[in-house]
């Protein structure tokens, strides 16, 4: 196996002056996108395997959510233009003979996706919902059917990926405020908080900024005295939340942008931005840690709606992160790991071009000593890559 192991140098991210994280909530249009896309692969992948006992060629990692119009106002407006979901890629249309029902599966996958998610948006009226899925090229289609005969899954695109662990404080902090406020336990208590959340996280030294954007949605606002109340307790919430998580200083403010003495505050019919204020996009959001991070290395590819057996866009960005977070807690000497990936199409899943791997030890001289435990460690977890389709079908593997 090409595994290179080497020291991590430079100042820790959670330890230099500054650090700024972002995590775009469940409800942002862009993070709609990568939902819908990822969940439309799990279908896929769900009726490809019950039907045909395999997972078959497809690539849903394209969509849009053109914004729509609406007329929000204390105690309840209305949608006057639904927003238009686009679901844009590649599949297997039809195998041995039979017809894959891909456009049902989209519509109707998406539908049910707003209302487990949604409970001020109602799929059938304020959606549009576009299904512009296509077969994939020929030689893509061969390349992944090889698979079926070899038992051996070939990487269908030349892709690297990355991953880190452990999260600094402020990285869990942003990511658990915009979990907790979209809760279950949240949204019955507080039905007037959207799900469009999106979270902005700055440290200074040891104090912690949060900015919080919560599109509140009109129906549970009674008037603006009302609206600032729920936002005041928005904020302690977060606080409160927060504080649990670490020990620096925190400070939350939100929707900043709001102009009380204007009447100009964010107020929505449905609980998201995409009804009028915005539109959304497949990968213009979190990384497959759910998180936006430019203290760290990023990969730029969007992870939702690749398919989970051949795409290394999608399995190294996932592989990395659990590579990482595997050796950092099975090693103790380990601080902190950096992992990267490399494929070559045609090559196996399993056998990148090549593995980097970048360790922070407290005492470098020891780094020698850790290579046979680094290395096992490391390709297990490229070994586990072969069962990644089957988390995926259950759901238990986020990339947004």
């Amino acid at each position: 196996m090409n595994i290179l192991i080497s020291s991590l140098s430079g100042l820790p991210v959670a330890a230099g002056p500054v650090e700024m994280v972002e995590r775009k909530g469940l409800g942002h249009p862009d993070t709609i996108c990568d939902y819908l896309a990822e969940n439309l692969s799990r279908n896929l992948c769900r009726f490809y395997h019950d039907r045909f006992g395999i997972v078959l060629h497809h690539n849903v990692d394209k969509g849009l959510l053109f914004g729509g119009r609406s007329a929000p106002a204390f105690g309840g407006g209305k949608v006057l233009e639904p927003m238009d979901i686009f679901l844009v890629g590649r599949a297997t249309m039809s195998f041995r003979g039979i017809k894959v029902p891909v456009e049902e599966l989209a519509i109707e996958g998406t539908r049910q996706w707003f209302r487990e998610n949604f409970h001020a948006l109602d799929p059938e009226r304020h959606l549009n919902i576009h299904c512009l899925i296509r077969p994939g090229s020929q030689d893509l289609t061969e390349l992944f059917l090889r698979q079926a005969t070899t038992g051996i899954a070939l990487a269908n695109d030349t892709s690297c990926g990355v991953g880190y662990a452990p999260f600094s404080e402020l990285e869990t902090v942003v990511l658990e405020s915009e979990r907790y406020l979209n809760s279950p336990v949240i949204r019955d208590a507080h039905p007037a908080f959207g799900q469009d959340i999106k979270v902005m996280g700055l440290r200074n030294d040891d104090h912690i900024v949060l900015t919080v954007a919560c599109a509140f949605i009109d129906k549970y606002v009674r008037d603006l005295e009302d609206y600032l109340q729920q936002k005041k307790m928005l904020a302690g919430l977060v606080h409160e939340h927060a504080a649990k998580l670490t020990q620096q200083e925190i400070a939350v403010h939100v929707n900043t942008g709001d102009d009380p003495a204007a009447d100009s505050v964010y107020l929505t019919v449905t609980g998201t931005s995409g009804e009028a204020g915005d539109d959304g996009e497949v990968g213009r959001g979190n990384r497959p840690n759910g998180l936006i991070t430019p203290y760290r290395p990023m990969n730029m590819e969007a992870a939702a709606g690749k398919n989970p057996v051949t795409h290394v866009g999608k399995i190294y960005n996932v592989a990395a992160r659990r590579m990482a977070e595997q050796i950092v807690q099975n090693i103790p000497a380990v601080e902190e790991a950096y992992c990267f990936l490399v494929s070559q199409i045609g090559y196996p899943v399993q056998e990148p071009q090549r593995l980097e791997i970048k360790l922070r030890v407290a005492d470098e001289r020891v780094l020698p000593q850790l290579q046979g435990e680094v290395s096992l460690i490391a390709e297990n977890s490229l070994q586990e890559m072969s069962n990644l389709w089957r988390q995926v079908i259950k759901g238990t593997v986020p990339v947004c």
